[in-house]
């Protein structure tokens, strides 16, 4: 182990958090059979490992991807952040380790806060097919990733990925996807209502509750009204 991997570590668990690490552990849904069943936590708050992914940004690649192989969250997502400032320069090496270790990026935040910023941009001029790979897969994870990438590409008005991978997913069993899916169509509207309607009216009656309610949240109130009492 290099020497700043060794500082990282040890400064991160320098501030180990109890209280919050407790809290991160029903939070998160570590119990037996839930999404995050078996991850470990030091109780770390989000703008500390920003912070701390600023301080060693320069830090070997090779380091960064020991980190995310780490059994800790907070190292997890401190890699992926120190991935992500190091995108622009280095985006082949970079995008290697993150689909090299996806089996790492197994919780919802880990997903959302690297998936529109590594994959998302990555795939920009590129085929996308590694995507809908994922949406088919039988990996929660890997299909969150698939269907959140995709919000880079709705920020440049370009939906037709998130769509199609929508429609993948749209009879999906787990809250995760649903919420995932529905945010995303929510984006949609927020920059065309037209798409979004053309794409509800044609699954809002068998669409996932949840997903429906996410993705209308922004609607007019009659107008959503309407669409969850089927009648639109």
């Amino acid at each position: 182990m290099s020497d700043l991997l060794q500082n990282i570590i040890k400064e991160m668990e320098e501030n180990y958090n109890e209280k919050k690490a407790k809290g991160n552990y029903k939070f998160y849904q570590t119990h037996p059979g839930g999404y995050g069943e078996g991850d470990e936590f030091l109780g770390l708050t989000v703008p500390f490992q920003r912070k701390i992914a600023k301080k060693y940004k320069n830090m070997p690649l090779e380091d960064v991807e020991k980190l995310l192989q780490s059994k800790y969250h907070e190292h997890r997502l401190t890699a992926l952040f120190i991935l992500i400032q190091n995108f622009k320069n280095k985006k082949e090496e970079v995008i290697e380790i993150y689909l090299r270790n996806l089996e790492r990026v197994n919780n919802w935040d880990l997903v959302d806060s690297s998936a529109p910023y590594l994959l998302g941009p990555y795939l920009e001029n590129k085929d996308r097919s590694i995507l809908y790979d994922l949406a088919k897969s039988n990996n929660l994870w890997k299909q969150r990733i698939a269907i959140i990438s995709t919000f880079y590409f709705i920020k440049n008005n370009d939906f037709n990925d998130s769509l199609k991978i929508s429609e993948i997913l749209l009879n999906h069993n787990h809250d995760l996807i649903h919420k995932a899916v529905g945010w995303m169509l929510r984006e949609i509207g927020k920059r065309n209502k037209k798409v979004e309607d053309e794409f509800l009216k044609k699954y809002y009656k068998t669409m996932p509750r949840t997903m429906l309610r996410y993705a209308i949240e922004k609607y007019p109130e009659e107008e959503r009204q309407k669409i969850l009492k089927g009648i639109w």
